[in-house]
């Protein structure tokens, strides 16, 4: 069963001022992907609410955008965590990002610009924690967008830790210990691969241990960083390049030789001539945002872009 944000105060209101242009709709599209994510979760009114982890239980986050650069956020949970909360959201959302350089040049790339017209005001999201980057990126390694959701919905739904505030359930991102304390038949039975399995044990381990954390990847630059992560087995550059972009906001990295990035770009482009190393190196130094654009791209031909979350009856059962 479901358990209820803890009240240890009234709560609290902040106003997060942003880097304009900012829409919140388009940025939680990118972070949560599809709709059926039960841990970011966009309500039909679109507000954001997200369950984040605290020493002392959740603490609930609800973000609504009224103005074009200021951001409410409000905070439900012990009141010792909302200070750090407010920073973890500031984070996730990439409100301090300027992107002037990235849309300066998608102006000049004749198939980019439209897109980048009807995109701008998305910011780079970045996952609350490096655990949950790794988790993300690995399990939707070489599969496609709906069954890797599938398949973190499950492994949710399995770990992860039901959350009910005004009307709205989410879950809490389940932890390291969480999932390493996990039985193999029930990760398998989540969906995930052996491969994918040892690989997520192996990471979770390093961080357990310390042999990895954000601040060794934080003081490198994105090459050396990468090199960092591809020493686990079961990360190659295209997961190590996702996590260093989804897990540390790296825009000076695109993850190339991806099947679905080739397809996107396919279907962004059309029929005009098309160099993906030319396109990248004229995007530079903020090329990952085209990782995202492509992204967008393809939630925008589903429907997806600021879909309020699917419906809870299945977490509902399951939780």
């Amino acid at each position: 069963m479901p358990v209820a944000a803890q009240r240890r105060a009234s709560g609290s209101r902040h106003e997060l001022a942003v880097e304009g242009p900012f829409r919140l709709p388009l940025t939680v599209s990118v972070l949560r992907r599809l709709s059926t994510n039960l841990v970011d979760v966009l309500t039909p009114g679109g507000e954001y609410v997200r369950a984040l982890a605290g020493a002392r239980g959740p603490v609930i986050a609800r973000v609504t955008q009224m103005q074009p650069k200021s951001l409410s956020v409000s905070f439900e949970g012990d009141e010792n965590e909302h200070h750090r909360a407010l920073g973890l959201v500031r984070r996730m959302l990439g409100v301090d990002r300027d992107l002037t350089a990235f849309d300066r040049a998608a102006a000049g790339i004749p198939w980019l610009m439209p897109l980048a017209a009807r995109m701008r005001g998305v910011k780079p999201p970045r996952y609350a924690t490096l655990w949950e980057a790794c988790v993300n990126v690995v399990v939707f390694q070489q599969i496609s967008l709906q069954a890797a959701s599938a398949i973190m919905e499950r492994l949710i739904v399995a770990l992860g830790r039901p959350v009910e505030a005004g009307g709205v359930r989410s879950y809490v991102f389940p932890g390291v210990e969480t999932v390493l304390d996990a039985r193999d038949d029930l990760l398998r039975a989540a969906g995930l691969s052996p491969g994918k399995l040892a690989t997520l044990r192996r990471i979770g381990e390093a961080l357990a241990a310390g042999t990895l954390d954000e601040a060794m990847l934080e003081e490198r630059d994105s090459p050396e960083a990468a090199t960092l992560l591809c020493g686990i087995k079961g990360i190659g550059p295209w997961t190590a390049a996702v996590i260093l972009l989804r897990g540390l906001g790296r825009l000076d990295v695109f993850p190339a030789n991806d099947s679905s990035v080739a397809r996107n770009l396919t279907m962004v482009a059309g029929t005009s001539p098309l160099d993906v190393d030319s396109v990248v190196g004229a995007l530079r130094p903020q090329q990952g945002m085209l990782y995202y654009h492509l992204l967008l791209a393809r939630l925008e031909s589903r429907g997806e872009l600021g879909r309020p979350s699917a419906s809870r009856t299945r977490a509902s059962t399951n939780g």
